[in-house]
């Protein structure tokens, strides 16, 4: 089976790109997932509480505003919003879900990548649009003992909902997004919940409540509001942007609401300070919610802050030799978002592997090309994440340019692109520069960084970031021509834009 263009994964990156396909009148794609539906992290989480931390007017694609019911949608709304997005631009016939890819391999004399999926069959194709996301690999943390628990445990991305946990005594190992929004509803039906915190994050109130119906009526009527309102929450992620990446004297106001929060919500003042960071706001990821902080001060919710030693078959031992016991084990721990596009292999040019390429941290150009694996383009790849901002704002840059890419390849006749290796490295060589600067790498331990060295984080406001790919520039690449049909392809050549 061979395509003009394969797409990996069917979350938004992948709907997105189809999309844009469709929109151009490139038809001969084909989008592959290795589960069984489309929705990508948003169909794999399915916790308690789960919800979108970005306002819901700007987790839209800008082409295709929605009728949100929230100010923050939930994790149903997402998912409805993208097979509306399926069914309307009939992508349906283009999607293969059951088809994870486990191999890729770049053929230079066939100018074709061959994608082998999980079940051993191939798919080829002229270009790959990697769209797999950064939070797709769960990480589990390699505490002593941890196959030894007896009872149910699981990662919070992968929710086990056969289990019920009505009066049972839940440890939640980590603190991060998840937790934050998980634990307050489990600690409504749980009998007791232990909470292993490594570090406080910071914890914003959340400004959520339903529309109301005249809201949505006037965004129905008045389009020009509903931008309005995409264009406000625009902005102020923006500003948060900037105390993370200029300055932290922006993030004046962001600290003052933190503060009020938590002195509002934690009257005890030995918890409230175990509930301080020890960090810049924004090293870590910040998170939302207002019920986090009173979950904390519940009776039957206890913040454990000792280092967990081991696990026993029943419950978990801390540093200070004390035993916790517990029924079910949850792990909020995160993703393996520093290891892009694992478990999957890429092989490119001269059969040099990605992995390879990337021994000493993962980099892109602009995040979304390699130099030496050409005709292969990332979505939300190296140092496309956010700190304060949507990244479907960023995903829809990144779509376009990987559509002026694919148009370029047609319109000169060429048989691939591969970005200049030196405009790749003078493009990471500014990442690591500004990210100097930034909150990332003020001392903390997260996973926007990998030995110190920003692997995940645009480190600039993101309108820079839209302007930087506004559009595809062919003289960053190099390009082989495509060869008559009677004649084998040979070694690379110049070609237009070719260094």
């Amino acid at each position: 089976m061979s395509h003009q263009v394969v797409i990996i994964g069917a979350g938004f990156g992948g709907i997105g790109m189809a999309i844009a396909l469709k929109r151009a009148g490139l038809e001969d794609f084909v989008v592959l997932d290795r589960a069984g539906d489309l929705g990508g992290t948003w169909r794999d989480n399915s916790y308690p509480g789960l919800t979108c931390d970005i306002p819901s007017q700007l987790y839209s694609f800008s082409f295709r505003p929605w009728r949100w019911t929230r100010r923050f949608p939930p994790r149903d709304e997402i998912l409805a919003y993208l097979h509306a997005l399926v069914a309307e631009h009939g992508l349906g016939p283009h999607l293969r879900f059951g088809a994870g890819v486990a191999d890729a391999e770049f053929d230079e004399r066939q100018a074709r990548w061959t994608l082998t999926l999980s079940d051993g069959e191939t798919v080829q194709a002229t270009s790959v649009v990697c769209a797999v996301g950064q939070l797709g690999q769960p990480a589990l943390p390699a505490i002593p003992g941890r196959d030894d628990f007896a009872g149910p445990s699981w990662h919070s991305a992968r929710w086990n909902h056969e289990v019920d946990l009505a009066g049972r005594r839940v440890a939640v190992i980590g603190t991060g997004a998840s937790a934050i929004q998980f634990v307050p509803e489990i600690a409504k039906v749980a009998a007791h919940v232990d909470v292993y915190q490594r570090s406080a994050p910071y914890v914003l109130p959340k400004a959520d409540r339903p529309y109301r119906d005249g809201e949505l009526a006037l965004f129905d009527r008045v389009p020009a509001v509903r931008k309005a309102d995409r264009l406000r929450i625009f902005l102020y992620g923006e500003l948060l942007t900037t105390g993370f990446v200029l300055s932290p004297k922006a993030l004046a106001m962001p600290m003052a609401m933190w503060r009020r929060q938590l002195s509002a919500a934690i009257t005890d003042p030995e918890l409230r300070e175990r509930c301080v960071p020890d960090y810049v706001m924004g090293c870590k990821r910040v998170v939302f919610s207002n019920d986090w902080y009173p979950a904390l001060a519940r009776p039957d919710v206890e913040l454990v802050t000792e280092p967990i030693d081991r696990i026993l078959p029943d419950g978990v031992v801390t540093a200070d030799g004390a035993t916790h016991p517990a029924d079910v084990i949850i792990y909020a721990t995160g993703f393996q978002a520093t290891q892009f596009l694992t478990p999957m292999q890429v092989t490119g040019r001269g059969g040099r592997s990605l992995q390879q390429a990337w021994r000493e941290g993962a980099q892109a150009y602009l995040g979304i090309t390699v130099a030496g694996f050409p005709n292969f383009f990332m979505l939300y790849g190296p140092n496309t994440n956010l700190g304060g901002n949507s990244i479907l704002y960023m995903l829809e840059g990144q779509i376009g340019y990987v559509l002026g890419a694919l148009q370029a390849l047609r319109a000169h006749r060429l048989a691939w692109l591969d970005v200049r290796p030196d405009l790749q490295d003078s493009f990471n060589r500014w990442v690591q520069s500004a990210s100097r600067s930034t909150v990332w790498e003020t001392g903390c331990h997260s996973w926007y960084t990998v030995s110190g060295r920003n692997t995940n984080n645009w480190p600039d406001h993101t309108f820079r970031y839209r302007r930087q790919v506004r559009r595809f520039d062919l003289a960053a690449y190099r390009a082989m021509p495509r060869q008559p049909a009677s004649e084998p392809a040979g070694p690379a050549t110049a070609g237009p834009g070719a260094a």
